[in-house]
Formats: structure tokens, sequence, C-alpha cells
């Protein structure tokens, strides 16, 4: 006789078609699931890594950064004490000028001048006095132009006072400093 299957085979292919199915997905969604948290670890883990990269260099970007203002700080120092050096070493080397301009202004002082008052303007001087004569205080002045310590005289004032029986003259006489302080310096540099 022949075999007739009643069984509704149809329906149990299906159902397992369905588990399968269902199998597969889920596999599938597991599988997916830990690919991604594979993925994020892996990206946190270089995130991470960076970030501590980036503390490290900020670190070394900020102690650079002391260093450097330490080093700006030590450059200003420097540059402070070397104006001071070199204002000593001016004043050693104009040291001996205010005396030889001091012997000069002696030997320029014609008899019948007397200084008042002596000021000394960057690198000029002002002489106040009085004179018996106007032409005393030209020759004084022909005497300043001819030293080696001063330079361009120029009268800046002269008035004449009658006091009694003497006639006087107040001037006021601006006279330039002839550079040999530092004409010297250079000679001893060269």
């Amino acid at each position: 006789m022949t075999c007739i299957n009643l069984l509704p085979w149809r329906e149990a292919r299906r159902k397992e078609q369905q588990r399968q199915f269902f199998t597969i997905a889920g596999a599938a969604a597991i599988l997916m699931g830990v690919i991604v948290l594979y993925i994020h670890m892996h990206i946190g883990g270089l995130i991470d890594n960076q970030n501590s990269r980036n503390n490290y260099l900020e670190k070394e970007i900020a102690q650079l950064d002391k260093k450097i203002s330490e080093i700006k700080t030590l450059k200003t120092e420097k540059k402070k004490l070397l104006a001071r050096m070199n204002i000593i070493q001016q004043l050693q080397t104009r040291r001996p000028e205010i005396v030889h301009m001091f012997d000069d202004l002696v030997r320029s002082v014609p008899p019948g001048i007397y200084l008042t008052r002596a000021q000394q303007q960057d690198t000029s001087v002002v002489f106040e006095g009085v004179a018996q004569s106007n032409a005393r205080v030209s020759s004084f002045m022909r005497n300043l132009d001819g030293s080696d310590w001063y330079e361009n005289p120029r009268l800046e004032v002269i008035k004449a006072e009658d006091s009694g029986q003497v006639r006087t003259s107040h001037f006021v006489l601006r006279v330039h400093k002839a550079g040999h302080g530092t004409e010297r310096t250079e000679e001893k540099g060269s």
C-alpha cells in the first residue's frame, strides 16, 4: 500500500524556517553588538591614548612657556646690567674730563671776569658772570673758542649796569663741550 503522510509538513517546514531565521537573526544581532562594542572600546582607547598624549604635551608646553618667560626675564636683566655697565664705563672714561674742563676754564677766564654760576646741560655748559667790560667778555669767548675742551661759545644775554662809579656787564654765555671724552674712548678701543 501506498503511504500517505497526513502530517502538516508545510507548516512544520515553515516553523523550522522561522526558527532558523530567528536563530540566524539573533546570532547576527549578537555578533553586531559584539562588533559595535569592540569598535566603541577601541575608539575609546584611542581617544584616551590621544588625551593622555595631549595632557603630556600641554604639561611640556607649560614648562617651556615658563622657561621662555624666565629667559625673557633674564634677557631684560641682562640688558639692564649691560646698560649699567655702559654707564659705569662712560663715567669712568669721563671722570678726568671735568678736571680738564675746569683747568681749561681757569686758563680761559681773562682778568676782569668773575663767574657766578656754571651749569652743565647735556653737552653744553652755561656760564653766568660779571665782567668789567664787554671787551673782556669777547676775550673770554675767543679764549673758549680756542680751547681744546670747549667749542662754539654763544653769548645769550649781556646787560650793562652802572653801580656808582663802576660800570659792569652781567652776561650769560653758553658753550658746547668738545667731544674729547668720546674721542679718547674710541682711540683706546681701536
